[in-house]
């Protein structure tokens, strides 16, 4: 198998030792992101800001393929709290198309944050 890593300014630089994505066998994985802004380190305090924020860093993530957010096929999105859900869904809904991806939506233990997401994205075929 041969992989290689994806890096980019225009999302938050990893705080250890993983990589913002991997391309590996026709998909690229992202890292979990969260909604700290890449250029200031900001982060709102809404659930639906950070769910935008999140994912125009993931989008980033893409982009340095060239690939966007409706070729992802599986998504991955960790909650502080369960009861944000609603308006973690609404905001989330901005971003993708049908056929959306499958999701996988958590309650996680997060430092202090309230959304961060992963993703796979299907490479185009040759």
């Amino acid at each position: 198998m041969t992989k290689s890593a994806i890096r980019t300014a225009r999302a938050p630089q990893p705080a250890g030792p993983y990589s913002q994505g991997i391309i590996a066998n026709g998909f690229l994985y992202t890292a979990g992101l969260g909604p700290q802004d890449p250029d200031t380190g900001e982060v709102s305090d809404s659930v639906a800001d950070q769910t935008r924020q999140a994912l125009r860093n993931v989008s980033a993530v893409l982009a340095e393929h060239g690939l966007a957010l409706d070729d992802c096929v599986k998504t991955t999105v960790h909650l502080a709290d369960l009861a944000d859900f609603t308006e973690f869904n609404g905001a989330y809904e901005e971003f993708f198309t049908e056929p959306y991806p499958v999701r996988t939506t958590v309650g996680s233990q997060l430092a202090n944050i309230l959304v961060e997401i992963d993703v796979v994205a299907a490479l185009p075929a040759d």
